[in-house]
C-alpha cells in the first residue's frame, strides 16, 4: 500500500518536470535586428549607428548602438543593412547592454563585417557589408540601447 503513493508522487514529479521543460522551450524568443553603422578607428576605435530589433514575439524596438574599444586598428567605414541574430532570450530585456566584442578586418572601398559578439548568456552574431578603407585588429564593447 506504501508504494502506491510513491509511485503517484514519482509520476507527478516527472509530470510536473516534463511541463517545465515545455514551459520553458515556449518562453524562448528569437530577436533579430538590421542595423546601420559609421565608425572609425586610429587606435581608439569608435561606431555608433542604429536599427531595429524584431521579435517572434510580435515586439519590435528601435535602438541605437555604440561600438568603442582599441587596439592596432585604423580605418573609416560604414555599413548600411546588417544583420544580426540574438541566441534566444527569455525576456527582452536580456537584448539591452553591453556586449564583448573582438575583431579582426581588412578592407578597401568595399567593407564588410562578420562578428560574434556575448553579453552573459546572450550572443549575438553580426553580418554586413559597406564601404571605406578599415584594417586591423581591435577589442571592445557593442552597446545596444533603446532608441528614445
Amino acid at each position: 500500500m506504501r508504494s502506491i503513493p510513491v509511485l503517484a508522487a514519482s509520476v507527478l514529479l516527472a509530470a510536473s518536470a516534463l511541463y517545465s521543460a515545455r514551459a520553458s522551450a515556449a518562453g524562448q524568443i528569437d530577436c533579430e535586428m538590421r542595423f546601420n553603422l559609421t565608425g572609425w578607428a586610429a587606435i581608439y576605435k569608435h561606431a555608433e549607428g542604429h536599427g531595429t530589433i524584431t521579435c517572434n514575439n510580435g515586439r519590435t524596438f528601435k535602438v541605437n548602438i555604440v561600438a568603442v574599444g582599441g587596439g592596432l586598428t585604423a580605418g573609416k567605414y560604414k555599413v548600411e543593412d546588417g544583420s544580426g541574430k540574438f541566441s534566444q532570450v527569455y525576456d527582452t530585456n536580456e537584448l539591452f547592454g553591453s556586449y564583448a566584442q573582438g575583431e579582426a578586418n581588412a578592407g578597401v572601398v568595399k567593407s564588410g563585417i562578420a562578428q560574434a559578439l556575448t553579453k552573459g548568456n546572450v550572443s549575438l552574431a553580426l553580418a554586413g557589408t559597406g564601404n571605406g578603407v578599415n584594417i586591423g585588429v581591435s577589442f571592445g564593447k557593442f552597446t545596444i540601447s533603446r532608441a528614445h
